[in-house]
């Protein structure tokens, strides 16, 4: 069976950029045309509104500019008013040749905003469509409100269309403006449309206030549209618009019988970048694009993958240019840090995994964020806990740091059983950590190894909320040593690599020991 092809129109230009904060500058709106129009093949982009800055005059400028070359003139649109004329003349100035007009297509927006009867609002857009042909401008209509109008003065609505279709218009573009409309609307405004006007072609617009856009798209292809409206990552005034990304999984995916021609594995990296224009930030549980959407976080998931890929669906990541992860936490299990090991190319031996996957729990519980590139840190930190026995552990301590006074640690040790505390101030908190446990040792009479060199790093291409290890020097008895220690905090990380050095020298229990043992050959 032949494919029927649907046009997808990008608005992130136009319609995205009236998401609150957002503003493009001419470069970065070039930028994005390029990619949208080259890189991701959609069929026509909505790029700016006339007339309302200079700065869209020189970003459509430049677009058109570009187009001009490549010879993408009429997959350019850009919204225009019914305004005596003035727009035609902003177009004409920027090299632009397809107009999307602005009219009415509600009853109430056109008594109560226009104050105008139907008959008056007609005469108007065909003298503004007469304009535009004569210099050589394509239109396009867009039927502002019209879901709401469909509900409340359908009468209205086809008396335009009735008037619309008689026109030398190329579309009509169909606005769900508010967001209202329900699938079940969808499907019975479009198909009755489409069989009153079977030669014309629509447009579906989608807002998302209902989070039913992609809901309404699916209706309005069944229905029979043979154009829709989407921006990229859902950009878009209130709640947003259609996205793009979505809305071409769910075709590809659920409409055999429809064709398109976006390149799906170019939505990832565009999306991205739309996002670092403009600042506004992907939801990380957002379809397709998120960060976390091909992100497997519990054990059993992992597992299942691990045996048939039992947790797969059609919507692989490979198909975007990505790739699927496997989580760390307090859910993950066996299976999760495996998936993780195998891409690091390491392996551990039972034991050691159980002791790992306890250590990520333990980090989960405490909401820390752990990534992959974490697991050699936690290894390293797991199996070097390892080789000592624990007599010597901070049980609690304060750490305190105030502007115009020196920091201060108040420290409680427990040594063989007995609970040691003692307070001290420092030029850093870990140096009045360190004062602290000096005194506390000084009063059994011992020394601490002196620390001769301290190091930290984090996993690379980590953020600020990573995990970091803590490598400490140390030199006893001539000596030389290094303990480690791990957490997102970089004092607290040191305290337990210090907590580590106490346990790996001889233990004040064994020194004591060693002192009287003169003493006893000299009774003897």
């Amino acid at each position: 069976m032949e494919k029927r092809k649907i046009e997808i129109m990008d608005t992130t230009l136009r319609d995205g950029e009236q998401t609150s904060g957002v503003s493009f500058s001419a470069a970065e709106k070039l930028t994005i045309a390029q990619l949208l129009l080259e890189e991701l093949n959609v069929d026509r982009i909505e790029i700016a509104s006339a007339r309302v800055s200079e700065g869209e005059f020189q970003g459509v400028k430049g677009i058109m500019a570009w187009a001009s070359a490549k010879g993408y003139n009429d997959r350019i649109e850009v919204l225009t008013f019914v305004d005596g004329g003035l727009s035609i003349e902003w177009m004409k100035k920027t090299g632009a040749k397809v107009q999307n007009l602005l009219t009415k297509g509600s009853l109430n927006h056109l008594t109560h905003q226009l104050k105008k009867t139907p008959e008056q609002h007609f005469s108007e857009i065909a003298q503004t469509i007469a304009l535009a042909a004569a210099h050589h401008i394509e239109t396009n209509v867009y039927l502002e409100d019209w879901s709401n109008g469909m509900r409340d003065s359908p009468e209205y609505v086809f008396q335009y269309l009735d008037f619309l279709t008689k026109q030398p218009v190329k579309r009509i573009l169909l606005p769900d403006t508010l967001g209202v409309l329900i699938p079940s609307e969808t499907f019975a405004f479009i198909s009755k449309i489409i069989k009153r006007y079977p030669n014309t072609h629509f447009d579906f617009h989608a807002h998302n206030d209902y989070d039913l856009s992609i809901a309404n798209v699916m209706e309005a292809v069944k229905a029979g549209i043979q154009g829709l409206h989407v921006t990229v990552n859902g950009m878009g005034e209130r709640a947003g618009n259609a996205p793009l990304e979505s809305t071409v999984a769910v075709i590809n995916d659920f409409l055999p019988e429809i064709e398109i021609s976006v390149k799906e594995s170019s939505l990832y990296s565009v999306s991205k970048l739309v996002e670092t224009f403009t600042g506004y930030r992907i939801p990380a549980n957002k379809p397709i694009v998120g960060d976390n959407v091909f992100t497997q976080t519990a054990g059993i998931h992992a597992d299942g993958d691990n045996k048939n890929n039992l947790y797969f669906n059609d919507l692989l990541p490979e198909r975007f240019g990505r790739k699927r992860k496997y989580a760390l936490g307090k859910t993950s299990g066996k299976a999760n840090i495996e998936k993780n090991l195998q891409e690091l190319g390491l392996q551990l031996n039972q034991e050691d995994l159980k002791l790992v996957t306890q250590r990520i729990i333990e980090l989960g519980d405490k909401k820390e964020t752990v990534t992959k590139e974490d697991l050699p840190y936690i290894i390293s930190d797991v199996l070097d806990s390892q080789t000592y026995e624990e007599k010597i552990v901070v049980e609690s301590y304060i750490l305190s740091h105030a502007k115009g006074m020196r920091p201060s640690t108040t420290l409680s040790l427990k040594i063989d059983g007995e609970v040691i505390e003692e307070h001290a101030q420092g030029d850093g908190q870990f140096d009045a950590f360190m004062n602290a446990l000096a005194k506390i040792y000084k009063s059994k009479n011992l020394e601490l190894p002196k620390l001769i060199d301290y190091a930290v790093r984090i996993p690379p291409g980590s953020s600020s909320d990573a995990l970091c290890e803590t490598i400490i020097t140390w030199i006893n008895n001539g000596k030389e040593f290094k303990t480690r220690g791990l957490d997102s905090d970089q004092t607290v990380a040191a305290i337990i690599a210090t907590q580590k050095m106490l346990n790996v020298i001889p233990s004040p229990t064994v020194l004591e020991g060693q002192r009287d043992e003169p003493e006893k050959e000299l009774k003897h």
